[in-house]
């Protein structure tokens, strides 16, 4: 059955995000003021799965294996379908 897969990854609280801090200064330029801001990546995967407990598994192996780093990154999973 297919199901699909939403995974977030960002950096733990307290790791520097440069990116993050860019933008948070360009919107500032153009008169955007925020208290706080952060960037995510968001990968959305159509897996191929017998049920949903072995799609989640699947998607947290992916992010446990290549897309995220656990030292850094903190993620989160959700599964659909």
């Amino acid at each position: 059955m297919k199901y699909d897969a939403t995974i977030t990854i960002a950096l733990k609280e307290g790791m520097l995000d440069p990116e993050a801090r860019a933008i948070q200064h360009a919107l500032a330029a153009l008169g955007f003021e925020t208290e706080k801001l952060t960037t995510a990546r968001l990968f959305r995967i159509t897996l191929d799965a017998p049920d949903r407990d072995a799609a989640y598994a699947e998607a947290e192996r992916m992010c446990e294996r290549l897309l995220a780093n656990p030292v850094i990154h903190r993620y989160t999973v959700e599964v659909t379908g």
